[in-house]
């Protein structure tokens, strides 16, 4: 099991352009469909108490390996997801310095923009797909969205409100 885990978050690792959160689509399918190792449910609460603790979005890594394989799942999936990429920073890192503002640096970062965007995108509709389950959760996620969008207020605001909706049983 362990190494199982190993091999798919190193592999995720290395796909994780933008973050943690752009590989969530493929660690579902593989966490969720592929290995049913959780529900889909399940797989968005872990995500979502990730995302509502302080600190990196990795943290959802560290909760996924620790559901499927207790602390030593935990261990493996976030040392496996964070090592691989590390290196691969490290190593592209010096040549990325070097190249300075050349036209191949422009090119380079102008295309992995959309690409990370569409990840990012892909992982929002799937966490709403996956956490909207009823209309009050739905309404829940569109408000959220609307008001992060058309507001400038701090995204503590939203957590609190979601929060208290939560406990009024409305979300």
């Amino acid at each position: 099991m362990l190494l199982v885990l190993a091999v798919l978050f190193g592999e995720l690792s290395l796909l994780a352009i933008g973050g943690a959160s752009s590989t969530l689509p493929a660690m579902e399918r593989a966490i969720v469909v592929n290995h049913h190792w959780m529900s889909a449910a399940e797989f968005a609460r872990l995500f979502g108490l990730a995302q509502a603790a302080p600190g990196p979005n990795v943290l959802a890594v560290t909760l996924f390996g620790w559901r499927i394989a207790g602390l030593p799942g935990a261990a493996v999936a976030t040392t496996t997801f964070l090592l691989p990429s590390c290196c691969l920073a490290y190593a592209v890192g010096g040549t990325w310095a070097r190249i300075g503002d050349t036209r191949a640096r422009r090119v380079v970062a102008a295309g992995l923009l959309p690409v990370t965007a569409g990840l990012m995108l892909a992982a929002g509709v799937l966490l709403v797909r996956d956490a909207a389950t009823d209309w009050r959760s739905a309404s829940l996620a569109i408000g959220v969205a609307a008001g992060t969008l058309a507001t400038k207020r701090h995204p503590l605001w939203f957590l609190a409100a979601a929060a208290g909706a939560g406990l009024l049983g409305f979300g």
